[in-house]
């Protein structure tokens, strides 16, 4: 993963966190009520046994193949990971993470010096498509 990842200077000549190439992208995708039922942390014994959305799958490996970064990103638990893990490999997706630990109860609002860009998923997984939308920033 590391070998795409192209270097950025300053303006003075020192080194920044470096980015991906323009045509990689980073998905951080959630669990539970984007590519599977939604399953709460106090109901784990659902979690290894829970429906895969279809097209979640479909999309997200298709992105994989493409040579986009896939991380799953959820609020379950460091306890929940092995049945996760096990649930994902299970339906074959493919991905390169799986970070456990996200805050509960959505609102959120993600501060970065990298560019994030924010798709909420409101019930089915498809191609993304561009549109216009206000979004929050900071003054300038």
């Amino acid at each position: 993963m590391d070998q795409n990842l192209k270097n950025v200077k300053n303006d003075k000549g020192e080194n920044l966190s470096p980015v991906l190439p323009d045509d990689i992208k980073n998905y951080l995708i959630d669990i539970d009520g984007t590519i599977c039922d939604d399953v709460p942390n106090e109901e784990p014994e659902r979690m290894g046994t829970c429906e895969v959305y279809p097209d979640a799958l479909e999309i997200c490996n298709k992105w994989y193949e493409e040579g986009h970064i896939i991380t799953f990103f959820t609020s379950r638990t460091e306890e929940h990971r092995e049945i996760t893990e096990y649930w994902l490999k299970k339906h074959g997706f493919k991905y390169h993470g799986l970070l456990v630990g996200k805050p509960r109860g959505g609102n959120y609002h993600w501060i970065d010096n990298h560019l994030v860009k924010a798709t909420r998923f409101k019930g089915k997984f498809t191609d993304l498509v561009r549109v216009n939308a206000t979004i929050e920033v900071f003054e300038p």
